[in-house]
């Protein structure tokens, strides 16, 4: 490292111990940086041609007002959208205000009373408890009659094949399955292993909706699970795929049908995908679409540093410093809430929005424990942004994720090594 990065470093607030660490931490990386920018080139490339083949112009990045009909930048960018995932259709609209917003959007445009829906892989993220209704709320699913029924993994992370064959009945109607961990230390699924357990679900009923929650998995692989079986993606914009860039929106990319499905729970019924003006977010979403796959690299990068950094302190990390990567997010196991506090505190204070304020736990909406988040984020919520968060309740994970580019990521965890070294959870 140069001698003005390191002059640098102290000034923001890093000790020679943390700097010479975080140095250390750096060396063998190399290996599985390089895999990394392989995957984000393919990505990009991918991303390059869907454009063109679209035949994206100066005049797609306009938008619309009012009713937002005849908007050609809407159309091809779902056009695009359709074309990276390798779908019949998709739906990317700033109209679907979040990722559990997309989630609920797909659930509730594709069942009906009667119907069940079933996750084979546990419980889902904590916000969509009361989408489904596993805890009672106002519109859930369970309120319209849809039952839902949970088949959770076996002690050592692998499917319980017998128990989803059990579980698979008449009613089931669609099964969602969570990429990423959530809240939860277990390991995420890899497109392969999700192509594994759609094409067993499908020998079991091949009509039933197979619907992937896709948040922060985007371009982190160089297939998508639609290219193994899925028959739905979902996800947010202010996650992987954009960039940075997009202020909000999320995106359902899949068979036609529940696409106009989607389409219509979002707008209404006989208007569909005709309507909804994209105001002057197009410029956002292409160009945070295209840097996307660099992004995620960045992120990735900062992952696994982060993992590696931590392991080597002695803290359990969920995946292992070594382990193939299949989302942007690192769980790190703090044990008690006093680490988990500084955790935070130092990733925000390495933000470039609000690094002067102090995180504090709370009753977020949705969670059933008080979580404290770090996100100074130029986009409030951006979890592609640097960012770190976790539910004040045992094994007190801290769950980190983002950095628009890798330096910042780095810095984030060296800000964060720093606090709990104040603290003296951590000695080096």
């Amino acid at each position: 490292m140069k001698q003005e990065a390191i002059e640098l470093y102290r000034k923001m607030g890093l000790s020679e111990e943390v700097i010479s660490f975080g140095e250390k931490t750096m060396e063998g990386l190399k290996e599985r940086f390089d895999k990394i920018d392989e995957i984000a080139e393919y990505n990009q490339l991918k991303v390059l041609s869907a454009m063109q083949e679209a035949g994206v112009s100066e005049s797609c990045l306009l938008g619309s007002t009012g009713y937002g009909y005849n908007d050609l930048g809407r159309e091809k960018l779902e056009a695009v959208y359709a074309r990276i995932f390798h779908t019949e259709d998709a739906l990317v609209r700033p109209q679907i205000t979040c990722g559990t917003h997309a989630l609920a959007l797909a659930l509730m445009s594709n069942l009906r009373p009667g119907d069940e829906l079933l996750s084979p892989v546990g419980k889902p993220y904590d916000t969509l408890d009361e989408v489904i209704g596993i805890r009672e709320s106002r519109g859930s699913l369970a309120e319209y009659g849809i039952t839902y029924r949970q088949v959770d993994l076996l002690p050592d992370g692998q499917f319980d094949l017998p128990g989803i064959k059990e579980a698979i009945g008449e009613k089931t109607k669609l099964v969602t399955i969570q990429r990423s961990k959530g809240y939860e230390t277990r390991q995420t699924l890899s497109p392969a292993q999700i192509g594994e357990l759609v094409s067993y679900i499908k020998s079991i009923k091949s009509d039933v909706i197979c619907m992937v929650d896709n948040c922060y998995g985007e371009f982190t692989d160089l297939i998508e699970p639609t290219d193994v079986g899925a028959d739905l993606v979902v996800g947010s914009l202010i996650k992987n795929p954009g960039g940075g860039l997009a202020p909000i929106g999320g995106y359902l990319a899949g068979k036609k049908e529940c696409i106009e499905n989607a389409a219509v729970r979002l707008t209404s019924p006989g208007l569909g995908k005709e309507v909804g003006a994209s105001l002057g977010v197009l410029p956002s979403f292409y160009q945070g679409l295209f840097l996307a796959p660099t992004v995620t690299a960045a992120a990735m990068k900062g992952a696994i540093f982060a993992a590696t950094m931590f392991e080597n302190l002695g803290y359990e990390v969920i995946p292992s410093a070594g382990s193939p990567r299949y989302d942007i997010i690192q769980a790190i196991k703090l044990k008690n809430p006093k680490a988990l506090e500084a955790f935070c505190r130092g990733i925000q204070s390495a933000s470039p929005v609000d690094s002067f304020v102090t995180p504090e736990a709370w009753d977020m909406p949705g969670y059933d424990a008080k979580v404290i988040m770090a996100a100074g984020a130029f986009i409030q919520g951006s979890s592609i942004e640097l960012s770190a968060d976790g539910p004040m309740k045992e094994p007190y994970a801290a769950y980190f994720q983002g950095g628009l580019t890798f330096p910042h990521a780095k810095y984030g965890m060296l800000r964060a090594l720093q606090e709990l070294v104040s603290e003296g959870e951590v000695t080096l």
